[in-house]
C-alpha cells in the first residue's frame, strides 16, 4: 500500500520561517535568487552579507520580537526585508520610514552625499494594502509623473500575496516573483513533491529544506509553533479592534469611529493597555487623533 505524501506543514509567511529562509548566513542561494527576482536583477546580485543574523540554533524571544531582515549585496546597497500577515496602522508611513532611516544613517559629519548607496525596502504582505491596483509587486521609487526617476537611493517593494491566484492546480509559475509568491503562499499546505513539480529552479529544492528542517528539529519547531501564536493573537486583536472602531462609528459617526478604531489598533501594537470603547467615545475627534500621533511616535522610537 502506498504510504500517503504528507505536507510541509510550515509556513514561511510565520516571520520565524522566513527569517531562517532568507536571513540565514547558511543559506545566501535562497536570500540572492528572492532579491534578484524582486529587484528585477540589473544589477545582477551574486554575494549578500546578512547584518542580522539569528546566531547558530540559539533562539531567545525577546531578540526574535523583531524578525526583519538586513542585508548589505555586493553592491553596497542596503536591503531590509520583512514579512506582514495584517495590515498595521500606518504601514505605509513605517515603510518610508525605515527605508529613510537607513539612508539617513551611512552619512557622518563630513560625507559626501555622493556616497549615499540605495536604501531598499521590500515588505511581504498576506494582505491587500492596493486592492485597486492588479499588480502583484509595487515598485515605490523617486519619479516624475511622466516616468522619470530622480535617484534609486530609495526603494520601497511590496509583495501583496492574496493577489497570486495560479491559474490551475497544476500551474508552473512563469517568472521568479510569481515563483516566490506561489511559495509563501502554498508551501505550508503542499507536500515537497507537489512543490518541486512546480517550482524548477534547484533554488526551491534549498528552500522546501529549510522549511523541512524546522518541521523536523524540535527547538525550531517550538519556535515556530510559538510565533505562529503570537502571529495569530495579533491578527485576532486588530480584527477586534476594528469591529468595535467600526460599530462605534455607527453611533458617533464614520470619522470618528475609523479613529477610535486606530487608537486601539495602535495600543494594542505598543503594548499599552488598550482603552474601551466607552472611554474613547467621551473624547473630542482632536483628541483622538492625538492619541493616535502620540501612539505611532512611540512605535517609531521602538524602530
Amino acid at each position: 500500500m502506498e504510504r500517503t505524501k504528507m505536507v510541509i506543514g510550515i509556513a514561511p509567511r510565520v516571520d520565524f520561517a522566513c527569517k531562517l529562509l532568507l536571513g540565514s548566513p547558511d543559506h545566501p542561494a535562497i536570500t540572492i535568487h528572492f532579491l534578484n527576482a524582486v529587484l528585477g536583477g540589473d544589477p545582477k546580485i551574486t554575494q549578500v552579507q546578512i547584518r542580522n543574523p539569528i546566531a547558530g540554533k540559539r533562539f531567545d524571544e525577546d531578540k526574535l520580537s523583531i524578525l526583519d531582515i538586513l542585508a548589505t549585496d555586493d553592491h553596497d546597497r542596503l536591503i531590509y526585508i520583512e514579512i506582514q500577515t495584517t495590515l498595521p496602522a500606518g504601514l505605509a508611513e513605517r515603510l518610508t520610514y525605515y527605508a529613510a532611516s537607513q539612508l539617513i544613517e551611512q552619512l557622518g559629519e563630513g560625507d559626501s552625499y555622493r556616497d549615499l548607496r540605495p536604501s531598499i525596502g521590500i515588505c511581504i504582505l498576506d494582505a491587500m494594502l492596493f486592492r485597486d491596483s492588479a499588480s502583484l509587486h509595487l515598485d515605490f521609487q523617486l519619479r516624475s509623473r511622466t516616468g522619470e526617476r530622480l535617484t534609486d537611493c530609495l526603494q520601497i517593494h511590496l509583495l501583496e500575496l492574496p493577489k497570486y491566484v495560479p491559474e490551475t492546480d497544476n500551474d508552473v509559475p512563469s517568472d521568479s516573483i510569481r515563483q516566490w509568491m506561489h511559495f509563501f503562499r502554498f508551501a505550508a499546505k503542499s507536500t515537497p513533491e507537489e512543490l518541486h513539480r512546480q517550482l524548477h529552479d534547484p533554488v526551491f529544492t534549498e528552500a522546501i529544506g529549510v522549511l523541512e528542517m524546522i518541521a523536523k528539529n524540535p527547538e525550531e519547531r517550538r519556535f515556530y509553533e510559538s510565533r505562529l501564536k503570537m502571529q495569530r493573537d495579533e491578527e485576532a486583536r486588530l480584527e477586534a479592534a476594528r469591529e468595535q472602531g467600526i460599530e462605534q462609528g455607527v453611533e458617533q459617526g464614520v470619522e470618528q469611529g475609523e479613529v477610535i478604531g486606530r487608537v486601539r489598533v495602535l495600543q494594542s501594537l505598543a503594548g499599552v493597555e488598550e482603552s474601551t470603547v466607552e472611554q474613547l467615545r467621551n473624547k473630542s475627534l482632536e483628541e483622538l487623533s492625538e492619541m493616535a500621533a502620540n501612539l505611532k511616535q512611540q512605535l517609531r522610537d521602538r524602530g
